[in-house]
């Protein structure tokens, strides 16, 4: 019986890998599925020369300046003119500080004014007269993400759990038969994931009206692969683990019910910047330092990472609607509070998030406004600020010393985990060697830092890039979206909470494989540590609002 069950484990965890590529290609391809074509909402139609220009966004900018959505070769309009955009009570136009002013019926608009169907809009020396989409007759190029698939059903969001719970149960199974195990305690942790999963699937239908989950399927999917393997490293950690996802999707959920409405971010911004330097404020004096950074809060028994919950703010605060991302004050406000998120990073000395919060300042900056200078800017500032980290904080530069040199370091501080990630990742092989059986698990930080080996050793080389370019490919879908999103905000912020998961993670795997200087930042998902499971689903809620089919039932058409 014993040799049967063997086989068994052995059979199960070579087809693990297999089942790990083929869910996360069913969760992708069912997000292509049922989409509207591409198709203009709107027209803009020329009085003097007849042309239709189709308007394809909720949220367009109108303007002189090439990188305008709708650009108008007018020497009378301005460079950034003015805005067009949607909400569920219909089209308003916004003039954002133009010199010649915009007209609705030839009367002056002041803030944002309704236009309706068959209005004159006069912006500089041009009139075009507004216009219903369906008078819109060519063929529009759709997104390549988009491109296909569109009449195909989607698969049934049920299909999409059974595929994600019986993945999680593999992987119990894998954890109670490991070598020396001696109790059946994964099982427990296993059944318990399941059920909050099947939980958050039910709640998700009844409160949510969710029509799709394919974003929420691979998120779970990530989360429980991360509890599992605490599961026979950590039993008590996999549990807490598990508890802070639970209040993780509870946020999520929340947070999808505050951004639903684009108008209401911008009421909240200024109170939501405060309190996110209000959180960096108390870190910066009832921080305590753990692994070198002065980043972790203890009350009583529980501690956290306020940082991890900033980078929530740090979104909301970037992104905006376009009618407000075009004034200066909107820029300048967000450029001062990246400044404070980052020097109050480097102060605590957890530089490895400063640097996620300085990348996606850039990935922010670019978004809003394309323009190259500012990046060549930034980048010049933070050169000279890594010059000055280097000077003033010897540890730094320590790490940098044993970078690229690690086996030079093999028993030394400079490169010991690192050796240790590449050899037991070696070992693990493609289908690695089972949940639980691995030997990184020994190597201080295994669970967090250095966890992208674990997942490797134990579960395969193939499910742990599979996992990673999963995560990977959530930003080259939220890229997709954008152009499909009733606001600006939730395109910048889809593009930047996708952003900053694929560049914690980047920093996450480079950093354990010697490819980049360690920066102990955890694996999305996967590593220990509830502040970051909890800002993970926060961050994740942003792309979910991003796809035009979460509030689609909620928008007047």
């Amino acid at each position: 019986m014993a040799v049967i069950m063997d086989t068994a484990v052995v059979l199960l965890r070579m087809l693990l890998p297999v089942y790990t590529v083929f869910v996360v290609y069913q969760c992708f391809a069912s997000m292509r599925r049922r989409r509207r074509p591409e198709r203009p909402l709107v027209l803009l139609q020329n009085l003097d020369t007849g042309l239709k220009i189709p308007v394809l966004f909720w949220e367009n900018s109108i303007g002189r300046n090439r990188s305008c959505d709708i650009a108008i070769d007018d020497p009378a309009v301005s460079r950034n003119h003015c805005v067009l955009l949607r909400r569920k009570e219909g089209w308003f136009l916004t003039d954002t500080g133009s010199k010649s002013g915009t007209y609705i019926n030839d009367e002056r608009i002041e803030g944002r004014e309704q236009v309706c169907i068959d209005d004159v809009i006069s912006i500089g020396n041009s009139d075009f007269e507004f216009k219903r989409g369906e008078e819109f007759h060519e063929e529009l190029e759709s997104s390549w993400f988009f491109s296909k698939v569109v009449n195909k059903p989607s698969i049934r969001p049920y299909k999409l759990m059974i595929m994600i719970s019986l993945f999680h149960i593999f992987m119990g199974v894998e954890a109670v038969f490991c070598d020396g195990a001696t109790d059946y305690d994964p099982a427990y942790v296993c059944a318990a994931m399941v059920g909050v999963e099947w939980l958050f699937f039910v709640i998700s239908k009844l409160a949510l009206r969710r029509v799709n989950f394919e974003i929420e399927c691979l998120c779970l999917l990530f989360t429980g692969v991360g509890v599992m393997l605490l599961a026979r490293q950590e039993m008590r950690q996999s549990y807490i683990q598990l508890i802070a996802a639970v209040i993780g999707i509870v946020g999520y959920c929340l947070l999808i019910k505050f951004i639903e409405n684009p108008d209401r971010i911008a009421k909240w911004r200024i109170i939501i910047m405060v309190a996110a330097v209000g959180f960096l404020a108390v870190n910066l004096v009832f921080g305590r330092v753990q692994h070198g950074a002065a980043n972790w809060i203890t009350i009583g028994p529980v501690s956290v990472q306020p940082s991890e919950f900033v980078k929530i703010a740090y979104i909301f605060v970037g992104a905006s609607t376009l009618d407000r991302l075009q004034t200066k004050q909107n820029l300048l406000e967000f450029i001062i509070f990246s400044a404070v998120c980052v020097g109050a990073l480097a102060i605590m000395g957890d530089f490895g998030s400063a640097l996620i919060f300085f990348a996606t300042f850039l990935l922010i900056s670019f978004t809003r406004s394309g323009d190259f200078k500012t990046l060549i800017l930034a980048l010049a500032g933070a050169g000279f600020a890594g010059f000055m980290v280097l000077n003033l904080k010897p540890y730094v530069l320590k790490r940098f010393q044993g970078w690229r040199h690690v086996w030079e370091y093999t028993q030394d501080s400079l490169g010991y985990q690192q050796t240790r990630v590449l050899t037991y990742i070696a070992s693990g092989g493609l289908f690695g060697v089972g949940v639980g059986n691995g030997c990184l698990k020994y190597v201080f930080a295994s669970e967090s830092d250095l966890v992208f080996g674990i997942l490797a050793e134990e579960m395969g080389f193939i499910v742990a890039v599979t996992i990673a370019v999963a995560i990977a490919t959530m930003f080259i879908y939220a890229r997709s979206v954008a152009t499909r999103t009733r606001s600006a905000f939730y395109s910048i912020s889809a593009c930047c909470a996708a952003g900053m998961l694929v560049i914690q993670m980047s920093l996450n795997i480079f950093g354990s494989t010697d490819i980049l200087p360690l920066t102990g930042v955890t694996f999305p998902f996967i590593s220990l540590g509830g502040s970051s499971m909890i800002s993970c689903w926060g961050l994740v809620a942003f792309i979910k609002a991003a796809d035009e089919r979460t509030y689609a039932k909620k928008i007047k058409e």
